[in-house]
């Protein structure tokens, strides 16, 4: 079924296609969005730190009697802030993908179903973050303990660097709540970048301040290695800033199809972070491909002031740096066939699968007057590749049931998994409204 204009017989057999009854009542409480893998996976990193915690009131007698090991309490922190930094980094979360999907399409589906969450891996991020904050308060009151205590190894400066890291930690972490997130993105963004390196700086100060030539040193040798490895990780994008040409079309005032072509084919299902000001903002969209050419396209869509500016100001050139870095639609390999649904600007991410042909796979777009909005070239080329995709036009029909329509793709197709790309209240909808009811169901979880 092709439809730009969906056909009555195609809508109303959707519409007639009855939704299975949600699944028992425990697994949709685990399958609710509060219960996701990515919380579940900060929850694990919280729970491994009140054992921690545990461990050193009792048997490891990190303050027994006089003595505080401040050497204890340091290696909590940094290994903790370790997973969160490294977790991130690029290399690694194209790692946890690449392993993650190594599992065949003949084991069982409940294990495969598991194993595509990997895109939650955000959690354990989120878990060192929180934790090694509050170690760090910890670090700070011990400190503090220790010089009132006359200790020689904690100097005014120590503590003073040791405080202002505390606050610093303290506004990041304030800055990255969800719902400010949300709201203050921009905000958030520049928080994280230029409060984390400076949160590096003082580490590093605190360091040098804390390192003494005898043993029982606060901060050891290989403590000393690790903050050298997570400052390494921090600067290797950078290390590959680059200022790129790129050649803009604008098929409507509401988006704009990028090219570009410096000597990067990136895989499909990966994106690239471009800028226009590297030091203030970064924004990533997923790469296009086109197979048995060079080069790759992003689908820039607005929603926004720095997506609007691009659209009606477009460049010449950008700025791109890192490597090109896994999204949440590779895990499409684990299943025998998949259905995408997209809405709007989401066939960007979802087009670069579709062209590969991994697995076999059915289209849902719905989005308004589609040709109008990205090109008769761009919506011939999917249909190309998806002769059978539903395009929905919402400007002639309005929004339809996307959980229904969903579904009704699923069955049709025999497909064991639904990738979503869309904006996050609808892909929850899609999501939850799926697993809920039995079926791996997949889409962004907005962690970053």
């Amino acid at each position: 079924m092709s439809v730009i204009s969906p056909a009555a017989p195609a809508a109303s057999a959707a519409d007639q296609l009855a939704l299975p009854p949600p699944t028992s009542p425990l697994r949709r409480l685990l399958k609710h969005p509060r219960l996701m893998h990515h919380n579940r996976l900060a929850a694990l990193v919280g729970v491994a730190n009140l054992a921690l915690l545990g461990h050193a009131l009792t048997g490891g007698g990190w303050w027994s009697g006089g003595h505080i090991d401040l050497a204890a309490i340091s290696a909590a922190v940094l290994a903790n802030f370790a997973l969160a930094i490294l977790i991130r980094q690029q290399y690694v979360v194209n790692l946890l993908f690449w392993l993650a999907t190594r599992a065949p399409t003949h084991w069982p589906l409940r294990i495969r179903w598991t194993l595509a969450k990997v895109y939650h891996f955000g959690g354990l991020h989120v878990g060192g973050a929180l934790a090694g904050t509050l170690w760090f308060l910890v670090l700070s009151g011990s400190l503090t303990v220790a010089a009132l205590r006359g200790d020689p190894a904690v100097s005014t400066g120590l503590l003073v660097v040791s405080y202002a890291l505390l606050a610093l930690l303290a506004v990041i972490v304030a800055m990255a709540r969800p719902g400010y997130r949300a709201r203050r993105h921009d905000r958030f963004e520049r928080a994280h970048r230029f409060g984390g390196w400076s949160a590096l700086v003082l580490f590093w100060v605190q360091t040098v301040l804390s390192v003494r030539p005898e043993p029982g040193s606060p901060l050891a040798a290989p403590q000393l290695w690790v903050l050298a490895l997570l400052t390494f990780s921090v600067a290797l994008p950078w290390l590959r800033l680059r200022r790129v040409r790129v050649d803009v079309s604008r098929p409507s005032n509401h988006v704009a199809l990028a090219r570009f072509n410096h000597g990067v084919t990136p895989f499909a299902g990966s994106s690239t972070a471009i800028s226009r000001r590297p030091l203030w903002e970064w924004h990533s969209f997923a790469n296009v491909p086109a197979p048995g050419e060079a080069g790759f396209r992003l689908t820039i869509s607005r929603a926004g002031d720095w997506t609007g500016s691009f659209i009606d100001d477009m460049p010449t050139h950008v700025w791109v740096k890192g490597i090109t870095t896994a999204g949440v639609a590779n895990i499409e390999t684990l299943f025998t066939k998949v259905v995408y649904v997209a809405t709007g600007s989401g066939i960007g991410p979802v087009l670069p699968h579709l062209l590969a042909r991994k697995v076999p796979s059915r289209l849902v777009w719905a989005t308004r007057s589609p040709r109008a909005t990205y090109g008769d070239e761009l919506v011939d080329e999917i249909l190309a590749g998806q002769p059978d995709a539903t395009v929905w036009d919402t400007a002639e029909h309005g929004k339809p049931d996307m959980v229904q329509l969903a579904y009704a793709a699923y069955v049709a197709f025999g497909a064991e998994a639904v990738i979503c790309i869309s904006n996050k209240k609808l892909t929850w909808q899609v999501v939850h409204g799926l697993e809920r009811r039995g079926i791996p169901a997949y889409g962004a979880i907005w962690d970053s």
